[in-house]
């Protein structure tokens, strides 16, 4: 009998940890959320990321996954401390292990729109993602990426005003748009 050796690629029980990137989109005193539409941790609220792909920077993977899950382009600020999740099964072993890189940003313009790997969208300040489910980590990412967005000197307005809506109804701390 042979032994089969684990998948390189699997993401479920991984044999090392897969590189992500994300990305705060700040909006005044809002920043951008998207509700996960995929395991792990479906229907809590992150920021627009995935992996990054070989032969690509960790800005232009940030920037490429808010296009696929938003479709909202953003200025990138700078890069803020990495987040790492691990999610263990009963006897301890890694069920799910990401290293994410996540980057402050300026919005630039439009509205998002939920694409397939996102459940729905909205617009949140710090004190409304406090009581939110989230992924780990997510409020000391964002307190971050608004300081860092606070040093530039920018709020990431282009007209003065932050919509207080959600893209989709029925995502839990989301509100309907009219």
């Amino acid at each position: 009998m042979t032994a089969v050796a684990p998948d390189p690629d699997s993401r479920l029980f991984p044999a090392r940890p897969f590189v992500g990137a994300s990305i705060a989109v700040i909006r005044g005193e809002r920043v951008l959320l998207a509700a996960r539409a995929n395991e792990p941790m479906r229907g809590v609220w992150t920021l627009p990321g995935g992996l990054v792909e070989a032969g690509e920077s960790l800005a232009e993977a940030a920037l490429r996954e808010l296009s696929e899950e938003v479709g909202l382009p953003a200025e990138v600020v700078g890069v803020l401390s990495p987040t790492e999740i691990i999610v263990r099964d009963e006897a301890g072993r890694a069920r799910h292990h990401y290293v994410v890189h996540p980057h402050a940003a300026l919005w630039c313009g439009g509205e998002p729109v939920a694409g397939p790997e996102a459940l729905g969208t909205r617009w949140a300040t710090l004190a409304e993602v406090a009581t939110l489910p989230t992924t780990p980590g997510l409020v000391d990412t964002l307190r971050e990426a608004f300081a860092r967005v606070a040093a530039r000197g920018m709020d990431g307005t282009t007209d003065g005003s932050a919509d207080r809506h959600a893209n989709r109804a029925g995502m839990p701390g989301g509100e309907p748009t009219a």
